[in-house]
């Protein structure tokens, strides 16, 4: 399946606190994915909540996606976003913001990652943050952030929210480790199901 992506938009303006704010007392539907992959096909979980610090899932979502493409260095969106998109097709899911495993931007400022891409594909609409668990070559240490007594930091980037706010976000996250709980659960539910 090949999917068209849609020409790379200008970056947004972040959200200002009070936005983030006002759009968080709304009825507002967070969507955290992570993939896994088999031989055959890639699993995509997604896991939707409506607060930063709720503890339990709304609901759960999985979406097989067939022969995915082949990993190359660097250009991990070619994987990862036909799958995430699939998923919200399927669903018909209309979220205010997806949390990704990975990068929003590879260096935090200017090279697109997976979370750029997947903003970019859904019209600019959806605030995207992306949490990886490893450094990429170049990104700064502003972009760090420990959780839960872990010496090991978590790598945050966004788009259309402030990196502040974004970390603020995942850093209300439940969970007493390093990985918020529903971070973990959607980890955990891809998996769950790869063949």
């Amino acid at each position: 399946m090949t999917v068209a992506l849609h020409p790379p938009l200008s970056r947004p303006p972040p959200l200002s606190r009070g936005e983030c704010l006002r759009q968080q007392n709304k009825s507002t539907m967070i969507l955290a994915v992570d993939v896994t992959y088999s031989d055959e096909d890639a699993v995509v979980a997604g896991v939707v909540f409506q607060s930063w610090n709720d503890d339990a899932p709304e609901k759960e979502l999985i979406s097989r996606y067939p022969h995915p493409a082949s990993y190359q260095p660097g250009e991990f969106y070619k994987r990862e976003l036909p799958c995430i998109l699939q998923l919200i097709k399927e669903h018909s899911l209309q979220p205010d913001c997806i949390v990704v495993d990975g990068f929003v931007y590879l260096d935090g400022h200017d090279r697109p990652g997976l979370g750029k891409h997947l903003f970019d594909a859904l019209g600019g609409k959806v605030m995207v943050i992306g949490v990886a668990k490893s450094s990429f070559k170049g990104i700064g240490t502003e972009f760090e952030l420990c959780r839960g007594g872990s010496l090991r930091p978590l790598f945050v980037t966004a788009v259309g929210v402030a990196l502040d706010q974004a970390k603020e976000f995942i850093l209300s996250m439940q969970g007493r480790y390093r990985i918020p709980t529903l971070l973990k659960r959607a980890d955990q539910l891809s998996k769950m199901f790869t063949q």
